[in-house]
């Protein structure tokens, strides 16, 4: 099968002739192993029993090994941090180690973080145009210049389309397979980290249905900012008895370190005439697959309007789960253009915008998600409230649809089929 070009491979190139060592960080079948593997003469794998006693009775052997090398699944031996750590201080010359997880063993590194030493990238699922389903024709690097550049493009890609995506995954050997295949690689996937993952963090699952209950509830809180309380309600209906609070901060602290979490954080600018903002994340899992799965959803669920979000105010599942694709498809690429990803939401609600990529000067792209093929004035109105709000700092405003065509407005937001967003 051939290797299809990940995003963190541009992200590679440009680091790692530089960087001694870097620490590959994200979920169980995303594709890390195999990336590594493309720049890595020796092959460390700590998830093999045999090589994972013999490297716990003696982290140093594995300077001994081929450079560069991949240590794979390191967390399973936390003392190699160290070894590298110390190994890279003496000889900091660049591409000497690669290090894959699917956890991070926080207790195991926080005191020796390898700040300036070990380098960390996110990888992520792939998107849309790692999937290699057309050719992109409007690139985030362009919207991120501020020229607001003429957006061109048209796509055949149609709400069913998108839908199928979202059920397919971005796990690169599990999107390949046919559906009930893929329904049970999904299910298998979340149990197993649920009853062999966590407990290999260190957690002890007393009840590993609450565990999944409360998955379940967070899936159906894709792309909202409900409370965590709220969550936990949802995960416990008619219970008198609560869990504890403890207990749910718990869950989604190693779910968390299991990569499986990845919400989106609030907006927060330095030195912004905004104020009164909310700080409350939206919610996402790793890929909008594991969620349309925890809530039993197909494409035919989803394109009959079924499935019920933990808030019904938010609108279909189908489009909060249109809005997790498309926050993957923009986490990625922002990634390698060295950009945060947040959303912005005032306290009161009269006011959102989806996702807010913002430049390390400080400077921010704005885009709006619309499970529409046609976009009105009525979908632009937080665009254009942030425009007047904001002035020069917004580079651009843009509209992310399912419709067949990139455009501009005349007031200029640009309107985005995602299929049509690449790097």
């Amino acid at each position: 099968m051939a290797y299809l070009r990940r995003t963190v491979d541009t992200e590679l190139d440009e680091l790692f002739d530089d960087v001694p060592a870097i620490a590959i960080d994200g979920p169980k079948a995303v594709g890390k192993t195999t990336t590594a593997q493309h720049r890595a003469e020796g092959t460390l794998r700590l998830d093999d029993p045999a090589t994972r006693s013999v490297t716990q009775a003696d982290p140093s052997t594995i300077l001994l090994r081929n450079r560069p090398l991949l240590v794979d699944e390191w967390q399973h031996v936390p003392a190699v941090w160290d070894v590298i750590r110390h190994s890279v201080d003496d000889d900091p010359h660049g591409g000497q180690f690669l290090l894959a997880g699917s956890a991070t063993p926080y207790e195991q590194t926080r005191q020796h973080s390898g700040a300036g030493r070990i380098g960390r990238l996110r990888m992520r699922p792939m998107t849309l145009q790692e999937r290699q389903l057309t050719e992109p024709t409007v690139s985030l690097a362009d919207l991120l210049t501020g020229r607001r550049p003429a957006l061109q493009g048209d796509s055949r890609f149609g709400l069913p389309e998108y839908v199928e995506e979202i059920v397919a995954s971005g796990f690169p050997a599990i999107r390949t397979m046919r559906e009930r295949a893929r329904r049970f690689a999904i299910d298998s996937y979340l149990r197993n980290a649920v009853d062999k993952d966590v407990p290999e963090q260190g957690f002890a699952v007393r009840r590993p249905e609450a565990m999944m209950a409360w998955l379940r509830a967070y899936a159906a809180a894709t792309s909202t900012t409900a409370s965590y309380s709220q969550i936990l309600d949802a995960a416990t209906p008619g219970q008198a008895q609560k869990p504890a609070r403890s207990t749910a901060d718990s869950y989604r602290g190693v779910l968390a370190s299991l990569w499986l979490l990845d919400p989106v954080p609030a907006w927060f600018p330095s030195g912004s005439v905004l104020n009164r903002l909310g700080s409350s994340p939206k919610h996402h899992l790793a890929d909008p697959a594991l969620a349309a799965n925890l809530l039993g959803l197909d494409a035919s669920n989803l394109l009959n309007a079924e499935g019920t979000p933990l808030d019904p105010a938010s609108g279909t599942m189908l489009g909060s789960l249109f809005e997790s694709l498309v926050t993957l498809c923009v986490r990625v690429p922002a990634q390698a253009h060295e950009c945060q990803v947040h959303h912005l939401r005032t306290r009161n609600g009269d006011h959102e915008v989806d996702l807010v990529v913002e430049r390390r000067d400080g400077r921010i792209l704005a885009l709006e998600v619309k499970l529409a093929s046609t976009i009105t004035d009525r979908d632009v109105k937080h665009l254009n409230w942030l425009q007047e709000e904001l002035g020069p700092k917004l580079l651009d405003a843009v509209v992310i649809s399912t419709g067949p065509q990139a455009y501009r407005r005349p007031d200029g937001i640009g309107v985005v089929p995602l299929v049509l967003l690449g790097l």
